[in-house]
């Protein structure tokens, strides 16, 4: 892949479970009937044996993954966000978090974008129930690169992931040389207008807001926080006593995820002003992803229009 090209990350994650497979023979990969959505299909036609079609039983599968992880094996468990932290949010904080057990989640089809599956199908509340889990690890790639990166980085963590990805085309912003770092936020694009600090899928277009909003003189600081949990409180304290006021950018409600995260840290390390950009406190319709972004002020527009109004 290259800079600029547009992919899907769940079909990034199925060939990145298939390229773990080659060099971790403990891998085993966990599905609940939706294998050619969250794209574990690619892992399936090549490692049957390592494969487990759980069916349409979320809570189940939780359990019987957290029971295999005590065998020395490390099952990866992926279906919708919103099943997978709902319907087995039980088993996952009783066999996998509490015991601190060395399995990962994926949570695909994060926030929004879910195609027109239903509204019923957009997890927007997904990260702030896995944030409350004491031992979970929390990954938000922002593009297929990282999702890659991501992925492999959740396999090398010992004990609980919860790994989020999105079902549409995603711009790559990030070439060959980009690594990951855990627990780490990252500039990516420096400015001392103001300062945008976003998640996922959300930092492309943060990231295309900035650079239209240089050409008009407004130079924007835009830090990605690719790691939820733990979260970067360093970077965002620099940012608060720098800025004096940070915007968050997320496709998640802003109850819960990186919007609360980032006031969570400035309250108790340097108080300021910030505002987020996400879900209001609503269930959200199904439809067109981008005219739903937009009308929930999610877009590119938006994000522009928010930073003018606090220079």
């Amino acid at each position: 892949m290259k800079v600029g090209d547009r992919i899907m990350p769940r079909v990034t994650f199925g060939k990145t479970l298939v390229e773990i497979a080659g060099e971790n023979p403990k891998l085993r990969v966990f599905d609940a009937d939706v294998g050619a959505s969250t794209q574990t299909a690619i892992f399936r036609d090549i490692y049957p044996d390592r494969f487990y079609q759980m069916g349409i039983a979320e809570a189940n599968m939780v359990g019987t993954a957290a029971g295999m992880a005590t065998t020395g094996l490390i099952p990866f468990v992926s279906t919708f966000a919103i099943f997978l932290t709902k319907r087995a949010g039980d088993q996952i904080r009783n066999s996998i978090a509490y015991p601190n057990m060395n399995v990962k989640l994926n949570g695909a089809y994060g926030g929004l974008p879910t195609g027109k599956a239903g509204a019923t199908h957009s997890a927007i509340e997904d990260l702030a129930v896995m944030r409350a889990m004491p031992n979970m690890t929390i990954l938000v790639p922002a593009d297929p690169r990282e999702t890659r990166e991501a992925t492999k980085m959740a396999m090398e963590i010992d004990g609980p992931v919860y790994l989020r990805t999105v079902r549409c085309p995603v711009s790559v912003i990030f070439d060959e040389n980009h690594r990951m770092k855990l627990g780490k936020g990252e500039v990516i694009h420096d400015g001392s207008s103001a300062v945008i600090i976003s998640t996922g899928m959300m930092t492309p277009k943060a990231l295309q807001a900035v650079r239209e909003l240089e050409v008009e003189g407004i130079k924007v600081k835009l830090i990605h926080m690719g790691t939820l949990k733990p979260i970067d409180k360093e970077i965002i304290a620099d940012a608060a006593s720098e800025f004096g006021h940070i915007v968050t950018v997320e496709n998640h409600s802003v109850i819960g995820g990186l919007g609360s995260a980032v006031a969570e840290v400035t309250a108790d390390l340097c108080p300021c002003r910030v505002t987020r950009l996400g879900f209001q406190d609503i269930f959200i319709e199904s439809g067109d992803d981008e005219k739903l972004f937009t009308l929930y002020g999610m877009n590119v527009e938006n994000i522009k229009s928010t930073i003018r109004n606090i220079q």
